[in-house]
């Protein structure tokens, strides 16, 4: 016989709803004011619609529309929707970074979720960071969930040339720099980078952590390709609707899914889609939410074996409507099918294997085959005395010429200092330079913004120059592109080795070898350590607050190679359910 699910009086929702309790009365009377009737709510799950909507974050403003699309699917099914609206990390518009607030969305969807009379939850978003917060709260509750990606912005084209968000963005910003991008053609490509709601549709953070929800079981199969404004978007919202009233009714739960096998899928996926160095933060983060390690070492270990398939910018030349029409994630998957754990499960009940048995692939050139891949590597743990803990690279996304290079340093203290000089025809900078640029880290900034690919001085570009060795521990988007060096570990604000880099320093990178080296005897890092510790107590360069969140993100978050997740959120333990007074 097969097993018959929760019944009605074993949701957790009914704690709010049934009996006859004076709170539980003044909950149904408060919903009778807002104009429900008993028959709407009564003997149904319960549906929370967590929804990461606003006017300014142009990623996700579709989703008010889509929410209608999940409330239909919820209502068809038999269960009650409820919209939680919870903060939209816009990344362009939030700063000083959307990164210093990725663990308050998590923190916020766990409580909204835990203090809430939901049964099962639709998770709405996909800009950089809202997919991990989501999933990381999500993840922490234990409650059934679904994720809804926002979907990629419309292909765009300047001048016949097929446009990028964000990669493009970069590169005409260098040419302008440089002097040759009249105002004209740039005021013409302000109005047509980017043509619909959507996030980037490039291979960037948003397209990146998609396809590891999806990849983690937590999507509808192919619900990460579909662009924002293809019609196939809102019917599979409806769906997700259906689904998650039935996956309350199973009980199926993110720890139900998501196992180590499921992370380390995700990680090859990621090194297939030439995916965004931001997973590197993100993936050991939400692995930690279900007491799982995923150490840098996991990247290395998979590296050689999957190169990148996915022809999509910043190492490939097509964009994620091309990407969908070729077939999407799950054509991909199938092109690494033998690399991955097929038993590992989903949110429809069945397996990964499923998918991408089912998957079809309609155009190799775009979704390539192992023997004739897109760049070789898409992720590169470096680690040395820069980086004891490792730091991380894109070498698909990097110039040839410069994964083996030794140069001088020329460094920045922090990111001002940056703005403040490097366009200055004073500094003392060539193209065999190494750009260094320190105090960007989780702590030191706060929040680990994306400054890591430091624009190349404007005395270089005029000469012809695009790309150099970069060096910091900040994060870089995943759209963009270069010889760039991040999430340096531990971070200079903490005192990592990156805080005694001085101006002249020969540093070596040898992609090949994963090696970083700063060309220094140990005897003057140890004295110029010894120095760093006494400046610290007479004036701590990273700047500390001492209120608000940004007191509490710089006093609880763990370093880049950990997740810089809050300390206090990690682990599998489960809360108890909340009193109800």
């Amino acid at each position: 016989m097969s097993d018959p699910g929760k019944r009605i009086d074993q949701l957790r929702s009914q704690r709010w709803l049934a009996g006859d309790t004076m709170r539980v009365f003044s909950h149904r009377a408060r919903l009778a004011q807002t104009g429900w009737n008993r028959s709407d709510f009564m003997g149904r799950p319960v549906i929370g619609i967590i929804n990461t909507w606003s006017d300014i974050s142009t990623c996700h403003s579709h989703l008010r529309e889509r929410a209608q699309k999940v409330r239909e699917g919820v209502l068809r099914a038999g269960g009650w929707p409820i919209e939680l609206p919870a903060m939209s990390l816009g990344e362009v518009w939030v700063k000083p970074t959307t990164m210093l607030y990725r663990n308050f969305l998590a923190m916020e969807t766990e409580e909204l979720i835990r203090s809430h009379p939901v049964d099962g939850v639709v998770l709405m978003g996909g800009c950089d960071k809202t997919t991990p917060a989501l999933l990381m709260g999500a993840f922490s509750c234990n409650l059934p969930a679904i994720f809804i990606p926002a979907g990629a912005s419309a292909n765009a084209s300047f001048k016949g040339e097929k446009v990028g968000t964000g990669t493009h963005t970069m590169k005409f910003w260098n040419e302008r720099r440089a002097g040759r991008l009249p105002d004209d053609d740039w005021q013409a490509l302000e109005s047509c980078m980017t043509r619909s709601p959507g996030t980037c549709n490039t291979a960037g953070t948003a397209t990146t952590m998609t396809a590891v929800a999806e990849v983690l079981g937590f999507s509808l199969p192919g619900a990460h390709s579909i662009p924002a404004v293809d019609s196939h978007h809102p019917r599979m919202c409806s769906k997700a609707g259906e689904r998650i009233v039935a996956m309350v009714q199973e009980d199926l739960k993110p720890r139900d899914i998501c196992t180590e096998a499921s992370f380390h899928n995700a990680v090859k996926t990621v090194l297939a889609i030439g995916g965004s160095t931001n997973a590197c933060v993100h993936l050991p983060a939400m692995a930690g939410r279900l007491g799982i390690k995923l150490p840098l070492s996991v990247w290395e270990q998979y590296n050689r074996e999957i190169p990148v398939l996915a022809n999509l910018m910043p190492a490939g030349t097509a964009l994620m409507e091309d990407f969908f029409f070729a077939g999407g994630l799950p054509a991909l998957l199938k092109q690494i099918a033998p690399h991955l754990d097929a038993s590992c499960r989903n949110i429809t009940g069945g397996t990964l294997g499923d998918v991408i048995s089912n998957a079809e692939i309609f155009n190799a050139d775009i979704i390539r085959p192992l023997d004739n891949a897109v760049s070789k590597e898409a992720i590169a743990v470096v680690t040395g005395n820069l980086a004891p803990r490792g730091a991380v690279m894109k070498p698909s996304a990097a110039s040839p010429h410069l994964l083996k290079h030794t140069g001088p340093a020329v460094v920045f203290e922090n990111f001002a200092d940056m703005q403040a000089r490097i366009d200055s025809p004073d500094l003392d900078v060539s193209k065999d330079s190494v750009l260094v640029l320190k105090n960007v880290g989780p702590v030191g900034a706060p929040g680990m913004p994306e400054a890591g690919n430091l624009p190349i001085p404007k005395k270089l570009l005029e000469q012809g120059v695009r790309d150099m060795v970069r060096l910091s521990d900040a994060r870089m988007s995943g759209t963009h592109y270069g010889t760039c060096v991040l999430h340096v570990c531990p971070e200079s604000a903490v005192g990592g080795p990156l805080a005694l880099v001085r101006n002249g320093d020969l540093i070596a990178l040898d992609v090949a070898a994963r090696s970083i080296t700063l060309q220094v005897p140990v005897q003057e890092l140890d004295r110029r350590h010894a120095e760093w510790q006494l400046a610290q107590q007479a004036a701590p360069a990273a700047r500390r607050y001492r209120r608000s969140y940004a007191a509490l993100y710089q006093q609880h978050v763990t370093q880049a190679d950990e997740g810089a997740d809050f300390d206090f959120l990690q682990g599998a333990e489960l809360l108890p359910e909340p009193t109800i007074f």
